[in-house]
């Protein structure tokens, strides 16, 4: 607000404190100051405005608005009330005003440039647009300069896209059609080819197949690159192939001229594209890839014309031929492999190979090539290897000998990229990618954890050389996570560098094992980065859809909301968040803060669920690996279907937990304990009726999700991430947390009808408590093993052991949020029993068999956290007793440098060590809050 710019009027010296006072936020002195000023200057219209601001900011706005409105009424012209009623309205978010403003001090100095201008602006903030281009027009007049002509054109052009838009979300298509073919359509001209896109659109909204036809194929003669325009062209072309249309016996075929309406005509402009494409000194893929494009149109069809056009594989070799040291010569070729023969792909793959220039092989070396073109196009080749299956049908011993010849090509072509900067990929890395997916399938399909180590230590090695590239990156987090390591993944994500939206679509492989690895505080740095988009996205997308009205960008704002409304109901929003609750409560709860403070904090209720089930959107990226296995080993649309419906499951059990944690503190105990007689009150009842539909409904949620692990689903591995469901499962969490639920809605029984003739309920809640009991030492067993072990002289990972600790930890903290509750519900009881004692001093009267039962489950569950924190120092001792250094790859061709082996297994050691040395503090911690229960 300093930066004013500089003002003559002598009165500013006099303002200068408040404005000072307000930019550094003092706004309580700013008042008091201007109170001072106006005490002197009554007429200083301007101090009042700025102790209006001052009243807003501190949250008076009733007071504001009144003052303000005192000096608007009086139609000031100062520039300093101006200025400053213009923040004042803006932080009132009242733009409106801010017009009536200016439109006053304009009729006051109707010559003045300054005002006439910010009045434009002002039309501008509140989309008046007829009003903007009549205030350019009036600008104009005064002062003749071409930005204030073309401001009014600008507002003209507004209008139009306005109206446009309008008559399009209005399903008014053939008036919207009217108005681009128009006079006023030829002022389209804020795209390119804006108003011939915009007819197009409308073209195939009223299905008017003749014009779509006609305009594509004129579109393509003035540029026969523009693949959009080849794709419309087909799609109208079959259209009125299926249609029988025939162009009328006199006249023109349609509104935008000839019109091509068979697979002859067809076939014939491609031709002739292709014709005019050899001619050309710039080599265009469009008319080629066009030709191959008809072909599969053709025979998908069930036309016999293909073969007019040529023979598929004969022409996609004249393509590599043409474009095979481009970089996406092999992006462009993937989409057409499906029309090559099975039988024919080896004599394709040979046939192309003759094409690339190799230096001459020998028995001990190999045929490389001699330049970066030759090397673009072997790997196009070796790209298409893998795409047509060659690779995947080897044996084991094939695989090995195809990983060194590609880890040597890789080397190899490092010479080529001496000179590259450390933001740019080497040109040889895909020669590194494949080699590390070619180790992979024989880790997944064969058990080879070998191969995995090998993996990793080439994409360590090759991230010194293309430190920025995200494929080796990425690989490391997934096999790093698979591997239970999660302490290198966090800074391999922050070197991605993900920016906005990605957040979101590839933040899933994040957050899906920070936690579940046992490193609480990464979750945490997690979960934060995440959710801090996902909040300051509200912000944001209304500050881009006033920008977009601002210019005029009408399109871009139903993008805008819909943008918004996408990552509202953003699947992994809702993940992050539950996720996040879930951990604060178990790093928190019945430690720091109590668990009641914890959910008050946190503003949770169980009566609430606020996650828009019905509107969830799935926006992860499930394509962020490169891939080239062919269709029948990619990820299938059935795949992320499957996937979306686990990932739906979970997050519900997830939910619903949370929700029944957050009911506990809401069942309060009184001070005294209740008759038997004497009904509940302040709604308790209510709650323990919410507390049992919520465990209605998580067992249901339970056998779902128990069916869809039986069908043992096998996502690719570069595909969906699975959940920890199967695990929850298998690892007898589930029970437990069930279990312990369930315990609350006996205890509350108990508690309502009083100890006396409640025999079988104090005996049902003996049994759970043991059987709970016996339920935790089944999960502690699963827990049992070595994490990281010599086999073989290689290292053999068994993360579910991690991963086990990890949910032992999360179910003993729920069963101590239960037994809590437990012990505030029969502390009162054993109290008022030891009292009657004392008053009738009675020595042998039997307390009753609760206490008892509940006194031997608290000893046995701290038996058993002493037990676990034991194993898990056994687990770290023998940690550190392996001598890592001292393995080996025992393949010297597959990596240049044993440090890179060195690297990769003193970063899986030191994340276990990590992961085990959290989790082991946060169980002491639980046990610290064990000892305090007072029953």
């Amino acid at each position: 607000m300093a930066t004013r710019g500089h003002v003559q009027d002598p009165n500013d010296r006099r303002l200068r404190p408040i404005y000072d006072y307000l930019d550094n936020g003092n706004n309580k002195m700013a008042i008091q100051q201007a109170d001072k000023l106006l005490k002197k200057h009554k007429d200083l219209h301007c101090a009042k405005v700025l102790k209006a601001i001052g009243l807003q900011r501190t949250g008076k706005q009733d007071d504001a608005f009144a003052l303000a409105r005192e000096v608007a009424a009086l139609e000031p012209t100062d520039d300093n009330s101006l200025q400053a009623l213009t923040i004042l309205y803006r932080e009132m978010h009242r733009p409106e005003l801010v017009t009536k403003l200016y439109e006053a001090a304009v009729k006051k100095v109707p010559n003045s440039e300054e005002y006439h201008s910010h009045l434009f602006m002002a039309y501008a903030r509140v989309g008046e647009y007829k009003k903007m281009q009549q205030a350019g027009m009036a600008l104009y007049k005064i002062v003749p300069k071409n930005p204030y002509y073309f401001w009014s054109v600008m507002s003209l052009i507004m209008q139009v896209e306005l109206y446009y838009m309008i008559l399009e979300r209005l399903g008014k298509y053939q008036e919207a059609l009217d108005v681009i073919r128009g006079k006023l359509g030829e002022k389209l001209t804020s795209e390119l080819q804006s108003r011939e896109n915009k007819c197009m659109a409308m073209y195939k909204k009223l299905s008017r197949w003749p014009e779509c036809n006609a305009l594509s194929r004129r579109l393509l003669l003035k540029n026969s690159d523009d693949w959009q325009f080849y794709l419309t062209y087909f799609d109208s072309v079959f259209q009125l192939i299926h249609e029988a249309w025939s162009p009328p016996a006199e006249g023109e075929h349609s509104l935008e001229g000839e019109v091509h309406y068979s697979a002859e005509e067809a076939i014939k402009f491609i031709e002739e594209r292709i014709l005019e494409e050899s001619k050309s000194s710039r080599h265009l893929r469009g008319p080629y890839l066009a030709k191959l494009e008809l072909i599969r149109r053709l025979r998908h069809q069930g036309y016999n014309d293909e073969h007019k056009l040529g023979d598929p594989e004969e022409l996609m070799f004249q393509y590599f031929k043409r474009f095979g040291d481009k970089p996406c010569c092999f992006t462009d070729l993937k989409v057409f492999v499906d029309l090559l023969p099975a039988s024919q792909c080896t004599k394709f793959i040979n046939q192309l190979l003759g094409e690339v220039p190799l230096s001459t092989s020998t028995e001990e070396k190999l045929a490389l090539p001699v330049d970066i073109k030759g090397l673009q196009q072997h790997l196009c080749v070796v790209q298409l290897m893998r795409l047509l299956g060659l690779y995947h049908s080897m044996d084991k011993e094939q695989k090995l000998r195809a990983v060194r010849e590609l880890m040597l090509r890789y080397q190899h072509g490092l010479e080529f990229g001496k000179s590259c900067l450390k933001t740019e990929l080497q040109c040889s890395d895909y020669y590194c990618l494949l080699a590390v997916h070619m180790l992979l399938d024989m880790w997944l399909e064969a058990g080879e954890e070998r191969a995995a180590w090998q993996a990793l230590t080439l994409l360590e090695e090759g991230l010194t050389h293309s430190p920025s590239n995200a494929q080796f990156k990425l690989l490391l987090v997934r096999i790093y996570c698979l591997l239970g390591a999660f302490e290198p993944v966090v800074d391999l994500y922050s070197s991605l560098d993900a920016k906005h939206i990605q957040h979101d679509t590839i933040g899933y492989l994040l957050t899906r094992y920070a936690e579940p690895l046992g490193q609480y505080a990464a979750a945490s740095q997690s979960c934060n980065f995440a959710l801090r988009f996902f909040h300051s996205n509200q912000k944001d997308t209304s500050e881009y859809i006033i920008q977009a009205y601002k210019y005029g960008a009408f399109e871009k704002i139903p993008e805008f909301i819909a943008f918004r409304n996408r990552l509202n109901n953003s699947l992994h929003f809702a993940q992050v968040r539950t996720e996040r609750m879930l951990l604060d409560l178990m790093l928190e709860a019945n430690i720091s803060t109590s668990l009641e403070e914890s959910v008050k904090s946190m503003s949770l209720s169980p009566e609430e669920d606020d996650i828009p089930w019905k509107d969830l959107r799935d926006n992860r990226d499930l394509h962020v690996f490169f891939t080239w296995d062919p269709k029948e080993r990619d990820i299938s649309d059935e795949h992320k279907k499957l996937s979306l419906e686990e990932e739906t499951l979970w997050l519900r059990i997830r939910s619903l937990t949370l929700r029944l944690v957050s009911g506990l503190p809401t069942l309060s105990h009184p001070v005294e304990p209740k008759n038997s007689d004497k009904t509940t009150e302040n709604g308790v009842s209510s709650r323990i009726d919410t507390i049992r539909s919520l465990l209605q409904q998580l067992e249901g949620v339970l056998d779902a999700g128990k069916r869809f692990v039986e069908r043992k689903v096998q996502y690719p591995f570069l595909g969906p991430v699975p959940t920890r469901m199967a695990g929850f499962f298998s690892s007898g969490c589930c029970q437990c947390q069930t279990s312990s639920f369930y315990l609350v809605s006996d205890i509350y029984e108990l508690d309502t009808n009083g100890l006396e003739d409640t025999a079988e309920i104090q005996e049902r809640i003996g049994n759970s408590c043991d059987s709970l009991l016996e339920q935790l030492r089944e999960v502690f067993s699963q827990c049992k093993g070595d994490m990281l072990e010599v086999q073989d002289g290689g290292l053999k990972t068994h993360p579910r052991i991690l991963e086990n600790l990890v949910f032992f930890v999360e179910t003993i903290s729920i069963v101590l949020w239960v037994t809590s509750y437990c012990d505030n519900v029969l502390q009162p009881y054993k109290l008022n029993l030891q009292k009657r004692k004392k008053k009738k001093k009675e020595t042998n009267t039997l307390m009753p068999p609760i206490f008892s039962s509940f006194q031997h489950y608290v000893a046995g569950l701290q038996l058993l956290i002493s037990s676990v924190l034991e194993h898990i120092k056994g687990l770290e001792t023998l940690l550190a007793a392996l001598k890592l250094e001292e393995l080996s790859l025992e393949d010297p061709a597959l990596s240049q440098e044993e440090k890179f082996t060195k690297t990769v297994h003193g970063k899986v050691q030191s994340s276990y060590q990590h992961s085990l040395q959290e989790i082991g503090e946060l169980l002491k911690k639980r046990l610290e809050t064990m000892k305090k229960l007072k029953v």
